[in-house]
């Protein structure tokens, strides 16, 4: 799906301010609030906009240990493996790879030592043969996605493209 210049000043915007409502984004926008509403609308049929809820932190809620865990499966256990994956808590990710490995898994936990309980759930299934994990030391571009609207909005690189959405505190 391609996006233009005002889904992409909307998505900003709903990046930037999660809560605001249509009329205000309408307002912030200039645009009627029938179009922020169509937009919105469309935005969300197509999947660009997965959902609205809060981002959580895991570590403010006590799993400030980061890992990744690349999986090798036994051949034919794919859907086992990604079942017994999802009743993991502490697996926030799970994704197929191609390369070394045939999934590749994102890991929490509350401290060094509960990673390895963490592992030995994870590993603890008949459908996984080996786990190669890496521990995060640090987070230097955590998950962004408006450069990426921006891309593909077509506003990337223009000059003032970090102040494409006005924030009505006179910025």
């Amino acid at each position: 799906m391609a996006i233009d210049p005002l889904d992409g000043r909307l998505l900003e915007l709903l990046a930037a301010e999660p809560r605001i409502g249509v009329l205000e984004a309408s307002r912030r926008l200039g645009v009627a609030r029938g179009t922020v509403q169509a937009r919105l609308d469309r935005l969300q049929s197509t999947g660009a906009i997965r959902g609205f809820g809060p981002e959580v932190d895991p570590a403010a809620l006590g799993y400030p240990v980061t890992a990744f865990a690349t999986l090798e499966i036994k051949q034919g256990q794919g859907p086992d493996v990604r079942a017994h994956l999802a009743g993991v808590p502490e697996v926030l990710e799970l994704h197929t790879i191609t390369g070394e490995g045939d999934m590749l898994c994102r890991l929490v936990a509350r401290s060094n030592g509960d990673l390895q309980r963490v592992i030995d759930r994870v590993v603890g299934f008949d459908g996984i043969m080996r786990a190669s994990t890496a521990i995060v030391m640090e987070n230097p571009v955590p998950l962004r996605i408006i450069p990426l609207v921006r891309q593909a909005a077509g506003t990337a690189g223009h000059p003032g493209a970090e102040d494409t959405v006005p924030t009505g505190d006179g910025e």
